[in-house]
């Protein structure tokens, strides 16, 4: 029995909290999204890190190439007469200013069939190979005509990168075909070929001219 003058306090049926003093569930769900967040986080710097890991390594191994003109590629001879000497250091000059390189190199081969081949290349740290083979492809479109149809083609065993296209020329059309890697650049037009001939032609050449 309750003391006489007072009154029994009557809770009633509420619960014991309130609406506002309940534990809200936003909080819990706003922890889930923060861990997803940070997990997707952890995940793209991950394959950053592979990345540069995979594009350093290529740097590295690519970087230190030397190019050399050989006497013969297969059934290309260099062609040694003063006009083709003329020829290989104009070309060497031009790429020279057209792309920063440490070194260049020119060549005038011959092949039965009228079949000459004109080759440029040089060797430098490249940080942007695809862009710097863009560049040097200008050159040609200032010497000759436009590339066109320039697109990707199997750069062979060395890897980087290796483009193909056409240039007008007053004889006709050239096939014109380029490598570029982190160490090396090279340029080739092909006089009577087609792209089918010259792009394995192509990677002929870089195998004998280009080492590591």
């Amino acid at each position: 029995m309750p003391e006489p003058g007072t009154n029994p306090i009557d809770i009633g049926t509420h619960d014991l909290f309130s609406p506002e003093q309940e534990p809200a569930a936003e909080p819990k769900t706003r922890g889930r999204v923060r861990r997803t967040l940070i997990i997707v986080l952890l995940v793209i710097a991950a394959a950053a890190v592979v990345t540069l890991i995979l594009t350093s390594w290529r740097i590295i191994a690519q970087k230190d190439a030397k190019l050399t003109a050989p006497r013969q590629i297969g059934a290309l001879r260099l062609d040694a007469s003063e006009n083709g000497v003329t020829t290989a250091d104009y070309l060497q000059t031009a790429l020279a200013a057209e792309v920063e390189l440490d070194r260049t190199v020119g060549a005038v081969y011959q092949e039965a069939g009228d079949k000459d081949v004109l080759f440029l290349g040089g060797t430098g740290l490249i940080w942007t190979p695809s862009k710097d083979l863009d560049a040097a492809m200008s050159l040609i479109a200032d010497k000759e005509g436009s590339v066109t149809g320039l697109h990707e083609v199997d750069p062979g065993p060395l890897k980087g990168v290796m483009k193909c296209g056409l240039t007008k020329t007053p004889d006709g059309d050239l096939t014109v075909c380029g490598w570029a890697d982190h160490g090396s650049l090279a340029l080739a037009l092909f006089n009577n070929r087609t792209e089918a001939e010259a792009a394995p032609l192509m990677r002929t050449i870089r195998d004998a001219a280009e080492t590591r």
